[in-house]
């Protein structure tokens, strides 16, 4: 991702590690069903700054478009995925159940209200830690590596799936052929578009916020209900900037359990048909149950 609106200094922070793949580009059974993620340097960068997050065991899958150059925005994607994931490992699953130490005395009446806050927390766990990264680099408020993160939750079996989300990242929901988008792109375009405004707008990558820049972060977060057979997309804007909505829902339309893989291979084909030039990536979880 280019440089954002909330980025102010290009400085990067210093080099930590070459760029890793966290998860595997292979099947993930997961207990609503299963998953597959594919991300792809594109035809322009030299480097990869996206990473994306399938996790088994909790039921999360998530996305990450680093920002603030080579090694830094790398190294902001994976410490929010990384973060998030080790956070909700360690409210899961039991304390995420009505009565647990966010509500003592069980009084809230939206029992999926826990694991909600559990989310909170881990994007507010994961906002700190990039943004330490950059103050111990000595880059102040508004200045450093930074990323967006877009993913969702399922804390306990058949339960609803919370989705998190900061940034344009997004997380997309095909079902009954139709494609919705789930997220709200976080960015001056959108909030201009929403405005009516007329004439020249402002760039489609200028985030109103993002994981790690500034010390707070106010992620948009809810339950949604799975239905069996749902399809979900969740991709960096390398892969739907440039590519039509309708041009998405046909390649996920004919999807099933067994053609997550080559999904993935079209999507990402597809964006750079269309001249993506960033970095794309695309994750499918598809609800068998």
């Amino acid at each position: 991702m280019q440089p954002s609106h909330v980025t102010l200094a290009t400085q990067a922070a210093p080099s930590m590690s070459h760029w890793k793949q966290l998860t595997p580009s292979i099947y993930h059974r997961l207990s609503f069903g299963c998953a597959y993620g594919l991300t792809d340097v594109g035809l322009v960068r030299q480097s990869n700054e996206d990473n994306f997050l399938i996790d088994a065991q909790l039921n999360l899958v998530a996305v990450a478009d680093g920002m603030g150059g080579h090694e830094g925005g790398e190294i902001a994607a994976r410490l929010a995925l990384e973060t998030v994931r080790d956070a909700l490992s360690a409210a899961a699953p039991t304390q995420t159940c009505p009565g647990d130490a966010f509500d003592p005395d069980a009084t809230w009446q939206d029992e999926h209200m826990p694991a909600i806050m559990a989310v909170h927390e881990a994007v507010d766990a994961a906002n700190a830690r990039v943004y330490q990264a950059n103050a111990h680099n000595g880059l102040g408020e508004g200045g450093g590596m930074g990323t967006t993160l877009t993913g969702f939750w399922q804390s306990l079996p058949d339960g609803p799936l919370v989705v998190f989300h900061v940034g344009d990242s997004r997380l997309y929901r095909c079902r009954d052929g139709e494609l919705a988008v789930l997220t709200r792109d976080q960015t001056l375009y959108q909030q201009a578009l929403e405005a009516g405004v007329s004439g020249d707008f402002p760039p489609r990558n200028l985030l109103l916020q993002a994981i790690g820049p500034v010390a707070t972060v106010a992620p948009d977060v809810k339950a949604t209900t799975p239905h069996p057979g749902d399809l979900y997309l969740l991709c960096s804007d390398g892969l739907y900037g440039n590519t039509p909505h309708a041009a998405i829902e046909r390649v996920l339309a004919g999807a099933h359990a067994q053609s997550l893989e080559q999904c993935c291979a079209e999507l990402v084909a597809l964006a750079k048909s269309h001249g993506s030039r960033d970095n794309i990536t695309a994750v499918l979880a598809l609800i068998e149950r």
